[in-house]
C-alpha cells in the first residue's frame, strides 16, 4: 500500500488562489482496512476481456443501505445469489436464489436497486440484448435488517418481466438509481451494440411503469473514412445530486466500421452530457437547452446541437461505459480513457492499443461552467474501465484495473494525481466494482474484485475496504 497526503506547498497555494476549497481539508489518501471473501470458488470465464461478477458498469453489484452492505454474483455452479453484512463485518451470509447463469457471457451481470419507498432489494440478472430476469425482496427487508430473517423465502420468484411490465426483448446494462423521492428507476439499453437505445422504467413502491426510451439509434455521422447511419449511446453512468439533478455522460458506438482508420480499432467517439431536471423525463445539453424527450420520437440523437463536451474521432480505442460521479456543489465529473495521439492518431488493435497506450482521463465541469481535462499519469496496462469516486471533501479517486488507486486533490484543481496504492497485493484480474453508496454512508472506499484465473478455473471474489480521509 501507498499513502499520499497533499504537500504542504500545495496546501499554502491553495490559501492564495481565492475560490479554492479551504487548506485545512486534507488531500486524497486511502488506508487499507481488510478484505473479505465473498466466494472462494466464483464462476470465472474471460468474454469481451471481462468477467461476469466484476464488470464495472454494474450499477449496483455492490451497495449499502441502512447499516449493511450487500453484494452479488454467480457461483462456480452457476447458481446467482446475493449476500449481506453488517457494515464493516468480517462475516457475509448468503442466499442462493432461483436462477443459474444461462451463457459464458461477461455482460450477463447481476444488478442491484433500493427502493426507499417500501424498503425492497431489487436484483436484474442475466442478460444481453435477450431477456432479463428480475427478482425482489419483501417489503421492508431492507428498513429493518437485523430483525428480517436472510433466507431465500425474503425473495418471490425469479421473473421473466417487472412484476408484468414485459420491457423488451432485447435488454441490456439494466442500472438501478433511486430518485430524491425514493422511487427506484431503471435504465436500459434497447436493441444491441450499434444499433440501439436507452430506455428508462420506474417503481413507485407498488408498480413499475415504462418510461420510455430516451435516445435514438438513427441519423448520419461522418468521418474523413466514411458515414455510419446507426449506433447506440453508452453511458458511463446515470447519477442524481444533492439537489435533484440527473446527470449522464456518455459516449456514442457507430455500426459501421468505415468510420474508422482501421477496423481492428473501435467506432466508439466522442464524450457528451446532457442532464435531467425532471426526473429523466425531459433530456437537456450543457446550454441547458432541451434536446429529448423521454417516450416520444424526439429523442436524444447523435447530430443535436451542445452534446459533445470532450472531442474525439473514432481512432483511438475510446473506452464506452466508463464512469462519472458528482461533487458537493452539483458538478458533474466523469473518467474517460482511449489512446492519445502521441502514440499515433491510428490504432489498430483496440484491446492491444489500450493496453500498451491507454491512458485515464479526469473531465469535469468546474465552478465556472467551463470543461477540464487532466490527463491521469498511470499507464492503463489494460483495455479495461477505471471507476471515479469523490470523497466528503470532493477530492477524486481513480480505481483502475487490477485495484491500483490514484487521487487528485480538490484544492490543486484535480491537478496532482499521483497513485496511492498499487494493487500488489490483491491479484485482482481487472476491472472492479465500486459500492458508490458506502461512500456517502461510513466515508469508506469498498470494492468487490476477483482474482486471477485461467480458462474456466473458478477462483476466489473478495471485497476490500479502504479508509478516505475523515
Amino acid at each position: 500500500m501507498r499513502r499520499r497526503t497533499v504537500p504542504a506547498t500545495a496546501l499554502l497555494a491553495a490559501v492564495a488562489a481565492p475560490g479554492t476549497a479551504n487548506a485545512a481539508e486534507p488531500g486524497p489518501s486511502v488506508t487499507k482496512q481488510g478484505t473479505t471473501r465473498l466466494d472462494g470458488r466464483a464462476v470465472h470465464f474471460v468474454s469481451y476481456d471481462g468477467l461476469v461478477n466484476n464488470n464495472s458498469f454494474q450499477k449496483n453489484g455492490l451497495l449499502t443501505y441502512q447499516g449493511y452492505q450487500y453484494a452479488a454474483w454467480y457461483t462456480a455452479t452457476r447458481n446467482a445469489v446475493v449476500a449481506r453484512r453488517v457494515l464493516g463485518g468480517d462475516t457475509w451470509s448468503t442466499v442462493t436464489l432461483s436462477h443459474t447463469l444461462k451463457s459464458d457471457d461477461s455482460h450477463n451481470v447481476i444488478s442491484m436497486g433500493v427502493s426507499k419507498t417500501d424498503g425492497r432489494l431489487h436484483l436484474t440478472m442475466d442478460s444481453h440484448s435477450d431477456g432479463f430476469f428480475y427478482v425482489k425482496s419483501v417489503a421492508g427487508l431492507l428498513d429493518d435488517p437485523a430483525s428480517t430473517s436472510w433466507t431465500p423465502a425474503v425473495f418471490g420468484a425469479v421473473r421473466t418481466t417487472l412484476d408484468g411490465l414485459a420491457l423488451t426483448p432485447q435488454f441490456t446494462y439494466p442500472q438501478f438509481v433511486s430518485t430524491p423521492e425514493g422511487r427506484l428507476q431503471l435504465s436500459y439499453r434497447v436493441g444491441v451494440s450499434g444499433n440501439g437505445r436507452n430506455a428508462l422504467a420506474e417503481y413507485d413502491g407498488s408498480a413499475w411503469t415504462a418510461l420510455g426510451e430516451w435516445t435514438s439509434s438513427t441519423g448520419t455521422y461522418s468521418t474523413a473514412h466514411g458515414s455510419s447511419t446507426a449506433r447506440n449511446m453508452y453511458l458511463h453512468g446515470i447519477d442524481y445530486d444533492t439537489s435533484g439533478r440527473l446527470h449522464a455522460f456518455f459516449t456514442w458506438r457507430e455500426q459501421n466500421a468505415a468510420v474508422m482508420c482501421n477496423s481492428g480499432g473501435i467506432t466508439n467517439h466522442d464524450t457528451g452530457y446532457v442532464h435531467s431536471t425532471d426526473r429523466g423525463r425531459t433530456w437537456r445539453n450543457d446550454a441547458g437547452t432541451v434536446v429529448g424527450t423521454t417516450g416520444t420520437s424526439d429523442t436524444v440523437a447523435v447530430g443535436d446541437a451542445g452534446l459533445v463536451v470532450d472531442s474525439l474521432d473514432p481512432d483511438h480505442s475510446l473506452m464506452n461505459q466508463e464512469s462519472q460521479a458528482t461533487d458537493s456543489a452539483g458538478l458533474p465529473h466523469a473518467i474517460i480513457s482511449y489512446v492519445p495521439g502521441r502514440f499515433g492518431q491510428c490504432a489498430t488493435n483496440y484491446v492491444g492499443d489500450r493496453s500498451a497506450n491507454g491512458r485515464a482521463f479526469h473531465l469535469r465541469k468546474n465552478s465556472s461552467g467551463s470543461w477540464q481535462k487532466t490527463e491521469i499519469p498511470v499507464a492503463l496496462n489494460s483495455s479495461q474501465r477505471t471507476k471515479l469516486v469523490l470523497d466528503r471533501y470532493d477530492n477524486a479517486y481513480a480505481i483502475f484495473p487490477y485495484g491500483r488507486i490514484a487521487g487528485a486533490s480538490k484544492s490543486s484543481g484535480y491537478t496532482d494525481w499521483a497513485l496511492l496504492y498499487d494493487g500488489g497485493d490483491l491479484n485482482a484480474f481487472g476491472e472492479v466494482v465500486i459500492d458508490e453508496m458506502r461512500v456517502r454512508a461510513d466515508n469508506v472506499l469498498s470494492f468487490m474484485y476477483q482474482e486471477k484465473s485461467s480458462g474456466t478455473t473458478p477462483s476466489p471474489l473478495h471485497v476490500v475496504d479502504f479508509a478516505l480521509p475523515a
